[in-house]
């Protein structure tokens, strides 16, 4: 189980970060949409979301939230980590073809609590699309288990 965990609290330390990025396509909205159930023709219908303030279809805001996740669950604190919160400001809009940026940084952990707090902004390019704060359970290696010893096979 352990080969398969990321970061354990005893490892984290204030202004750790770490980044995932990835450029939106007409694909990934789609199946957002229909994973989601959020069909807004601001996301899918382009005469529509041309005639708002975005002047053309955009990204659900929670699909470039979703990257946040991403970093969470793959890279910092890694397998293992349990979301617990999430606050968002959204600030720009994402359209298909931009590169968005998650990245998290934590800023406070609370070792007692098995809470780690982090930073998360998402970006295109220099301008913040989304950001935030979110909170994360984060396991203690004493929490695991221990690894039951290899069988040693007897001489003959």
């Amino acid at each position: 189980m352990r080969e398969k965990h990321g970061y354990f609290i005893e490892d984290l330390s204030p202004k750790m970060t770490a980044v995932f990025a990835k450029t939106v396509t007409e694909a990934d909205i789609t199946m957002f949409a229909g994973i989601s159930g959020d069909t807004n023709p601001v996301h899918l219908d382009e005469s529509f979301a041309e005639k708002t303030m975005f002047s053309g279809r955009i990204a659900h805001g929670m699909l470039s939230a979703s990257f946040i996740s991403t970093v969470f669950g793959t890279r910092l604190p890694g397998p293992g980590c349990i979301y617990l919160r999430q606050d968002l400001r959204f600030k720009a809009p994402v359209k298909v073809g931009d590169t968005v940026e998650a990245r998290v940084t934590v800023r406070e952990i609370q070792s007692e609590k098995k809470r780690v707090i982090f930073d998360t902004v998402c970006t295109v390019g220099d301008t913040v699309v989304l950001e935030g704060e979110a909170t994360l359970m984060v396991a203690s290696r004493k929490d695991l288990p221990e690894a039951e010893p290899e069988e040693t096979q007897a001489a003959e």
